[in-house]
Formats: structure tokens, sequence, C-alpha cells
């Protein structure tokens, strides 16, 4: 059976030590809870790019920048026109409203109705429902499980049972990002999975 309390006491020595904040229990849970019955190397891979790509907060986030950056990025009348089409923005204020948000940024009218019909909430009519923590772990663990990111999958790289190398998790950021600071989410991913080990978590 899993100890959450020995994964956490593991978490407190390493990543996140000393004290724990409520935020990055809550944040924790959350993944935890959305991989269930994911083989050990998914779930440590998806907190260890929780806590890159939230800054170490565990808590999801909104992309950084304003309206009228949203707008330029990946508005229809914006700077990128080809950029919003692929996103699936047809309207005007589409950039800014499905703007980049989670655990992983989910971008882009295409992409927020995606995971509405995957997960059965209403991302496109309430977008920030994505800045919820469960809501945001489980459009993380869809889209790495099924490639919506990247085309990339977390079966294309890591083993679906037992623990993954650190080489296999620095190949594994191809289902985020290429290979932006595949090392250091790679060393990330190992520290999760000996407290995921620690916390009874089957090899």
């Amino acid at each position: 059976m899993n100890s959450e309390a020995k994964f956490y006491d593991a978490v407190r020595r390493g990543l996140l030590g000393p004290t724990l904040s409520p935020d990055e229990v809550s944040g924790c849970a959350a993944i935890l809870s959305a991989m269930a019955a994911a083989p050990l190397a998914w779930t440590a891979y998806a907190l260890a790019t929780a806590y890159h790509e939230t800054a170490h907060t565990m808590q999801p986030i909104n992309e950084m920048g304003g309206d009228a950056y949203f707008f330029r990025m990946y508005d229809p009348q914006g700077n990128r026109p080809a950029v919003a089409a692929a996103l699936g923005n047809t309207q005007r204020g589409d950039g800014a409203l499905f703007h980049g948000r989670g655990y992983v940024q989910l971008t882009g009218r295409k992409n927020y109705a995606l995971a509405s019909s995957k997960l059965g909430v209403d991302l496109v009519g309430v977008p920030e429902l994505a800045l919820k923590d469960d809501i945001a772990a489980k459009v993380m663990r869809r889209g790495m499980q099924e490639g919506w990111f990247t085309g990339k999958r977390f079966a294309d790289y890591l083993p679906g049972d037992g623990p993954a190398s650190e080489g296999a998790y620095q190949q594994a950021r191809r289902i985020i990002n290429g290979q932006d600071r595949a090392d250091g989410i790679a060393a990330y991913a190992v520290q999760f999975q000996n407290a995921l080990l620690a916390g009874g978590w089957t090899p």
C-alpha cells in the first residue's frame, strides 16, 4: 500500500524541504491522484514536470505575459496568424482568452476544446478552470499519456513498470518541449522516483 506520509517525508528532505507549504502538499496530492494506477516512472516524471514548469510551487500557473502579449502571439489578428490558426484561435480575443494555463501550458481554443471533451469539463466556457490543481493535473496526465503537446507520449520513453533511468527521463522531455532543460528535469524525476519508492509505490 502506498504511504503518502513517507513520500512527503522523502520530498521534505529533498526537492521541497525542509518545510512543505499547504500549496506544495495540495499540488502534489492533486498530481498523485490524477496519476493513480499509472506506472511509477510516469508519475515521477509528471511530478518533475510540474515542479519545473511552476517554478517549484507545485501550483498551476498562468503563462507569463499580459493581454497585449497574448494578442500578439496567439490572436488571429495578431503578429502570428499561422500560429493562431494552428491553435484553433478563430475569434478576436481568443489569444488572451485561451493563453497558457496549468501545470503544462494548455494553450489555444483547439486544445481547450480537446481537454474539455476528454475530461468532461467546460474549459472553453470557463478557461480559468485549467488553473484548478485537480483539473490541471488531469490535463497533464491525459496530455502526456496521449501526446497532446508534441505528439510524444509517456510510453515513447518511459517503462510501463519499474523505475526509469536518468537517461530515459532526459529523453522524456520531448513529450513537452524538445530537450529544453531536459537534464535538470531528469534529475528532479529521479528524486521524485526515489520519494515514490520510499512511499511504497510499486517499483
